[in-house]
């Protein structure tokens, strides 16, 4: 345990996550990066429930030397109406959906209070908490916005919020181009976009707030790397920020080191500690470890994101008839009750018994991507897994459901040519618009994959796996996303000792 004088001398960083598990492990990922500087004392800011989440990852921070302190502040249930323990956007039902909303806003008050207490030297905060970047400057420290979407998604909506293209068209589905953007053009349809661009909403209210915040702030760390998203991250860096740090994939940084070291972080980041979980985990490795280099495809959708049984029976099928080995992850139910299997067409299990692996709630995303027999991954487009895809060099069957996901599948399809789409009908962010993607169109798209040399599965792999490459060398040494991290915490050491200096 360091000593008050050791501790004092130590640049001190809060770093606050919003309250959903993919914004709170990238945050964890960058407050790990910061702890294993000299002459930091890194600490993330957490509900009880939420914290939980990364118990084995704080553990493992705390083994490894270079421990990320943990603080907790009191998730406002009783004040919001949410039940008690349910403060993650994964465990919240579409009914409390607007209690969660202002579970977020009720949130402020600990914030501030926490901030005041502790006194940090500087603050890492995610953007949906627009208010850090008011309560930093007036207790005189520097506030760094934390974007866990890449710069392209964030341009997009930029553009449109400010153009407002999308109102012009005639129908949900008629197709427009995104205006300002470098080439290849980005084409897209109304249907398709996030919720707060087609209806008013909590974020459609704040949006203007939550990009002034981000001006007013010290800058933006953006988990990404600029090869990347070079032009994008360009526009991104001139509007609405100060200064912009492109420090990612947040993932990959973990990959540095000694092999054991790196495969236990990898494998428990983001879980938890249940039995549930430790057992998905070794089922998850086990069974790929039986498995040939590349012959399997990954099929996961998130912490958030969820089928109606209608469409899991279609997946299934779907599965089944492409004749690909798979390993599945089928979410829990809200607040985590028992998953029903009466989704599962009769004698399924049986007859995919040895070729398929269905995994109920959690896994171990990162790490299996990372295995050499995982070979493809179907994918709901969101920002952290598109990266861990990226990073493990795998290309992807896109299948977008919410938020920017739509927007991130073109990034994917179109520009970096990693990907295909499982289906090209109609797609809505609108939950009462989905449609059912039926069996026939998934069997068709995973079978893109299986195909020969010099195919267009074969084209994607080997993109894939150049993107890997890029994306490796940008978090090495000397690389961009390195550059980038050292940047930021040099300018933060520097702010504190101008203040040192100031207040003498």
């Amino acid at each position: 345990m360091a000593s008050r004088e050791e501790r004092s001398l130590k640049l001190r960083v809060f770093f606050i996550p919003f309250f959903a598990t993919g914004h709170i492990i990238p945050a964890m990922d960058l407050a790990s990066l910061f702890a294993a500087r000299r002459g930091i004392e890194a600490t993330i800011v957490l509900t009880p429930a939420n914290a939980a989440l990364i118990r084995p990852t704080l553990q493992h921070s705390t083994t490894s030397g270079h421990p990320v302190e943990l603080l907790l502040f009191p998730f406002p249930s009783k004040a919001s109406g949410l039940p008690s323990g349910i403060e993650n956007l994964a465990a919240v039902s579409s009914e409390d959906s607007s209690k969660f909303t202002k579970a977020i806003d009720f949130s402020r008050d600990a914030h501030d209070r926490l901030l005041r207490e502790h006194h940090p030297d500087a603050v890492v905060a995610d953007v949906h908490f627009w208010w850090i970047t008011g309560i930093a400057a007036d207790i005189g420290i520097p506030s760094v916005c934390f974007h866990v979407i890449g710069s392209f998604a964030n341009v997009i909506m930029n553009q449109l919020w400010e153009t407002k293209v999308h109102e012009n068209v005639p129908s949900d589905s008629h197709p427009f181009i995104v205006p300002g953007l470098p080439e290849p053009k980005i084409q897209i349809v109304r249907s398709e976009l996030p919720i707060f661009l087609r209806v008013r909403n909590h974020f459609t209210d704040n949006w203007d707030v939550y990009r002034r915040a981000q001006g007013e702030s010290f800058g933006m760390v953006v988990n990404t790397f600029y090869e990347l998203e070079r032009e994008y991250c360009e526009l991104f860096r001139g509007v609405d920020c100060k200064k912009a740090w492109f420090i990612g994939p947040l993932d990959l940084f973990s990959k540095r080191g000694d092999h054991d070291h790196v495969h236990k972080g990898k494998a428990e980041r983001g879980g938890g500690e249940s039995a549930a979980v430790v057992e998905n985990r070794e089922r998850c490795m086990g069974w790929l470890e039986r498995k040939k280099v590349g012959s399997v495809m990954f099929v996961c959708f998130g912490s958030w994101c969820y089928f109606e049984d209608e469409q899991l029976r279609e997946m299934a099928l779907g599965l089944e008839a492409s004749g690909m080995e798979f390993l599945w992850v089928v979410r829990t139910g809200d607040h985590g009750e028992h998953v029903k299997t009466e989704w599962m067409p009769e004698g399924w299990e049986e007859r995919v018994k040895g070729k398929g692996l269905v995994v109920r709630g959690w896994a171990p995303q990162a790490a299996i991507l990372a295995h050499e027999a995982v070979g493809v991954f179907m994918t709901h487009c969101g920002w952290n897994s598109l990266l861990e895809g990226l990073s493990s060099g795998k290309p992807m069957l896109t299948w977008p459901l919410v938020f920017e996901q739509f927007i991130n599948e073109r990034l994917v399809v179109e520009v970096l040519k990693v990907g295909v789409r499982v289906w090209d009908g109609f797609r809505s962010t609108f939950e009462k618009e989905k449609v059912v993607v039926p069996a026939e169109a998934i069997e068709r798209a995973v079978r893109k994959f299986m195909e020969g040399s010099g195919t267009e599965g074969e084209e994607m792999r080997k993109r894939a796996a150049e993107w890997a490459e890029i994306a490796g060398a940008a978090v090495a040494e000397g690389g961009s996303s390195h550059k980038d991290l050292n940047s930021l915490i040099d300018e933060l050491f520097m702010v504190r000792e101008k203040t040192k200096d100031e207040s003498h």
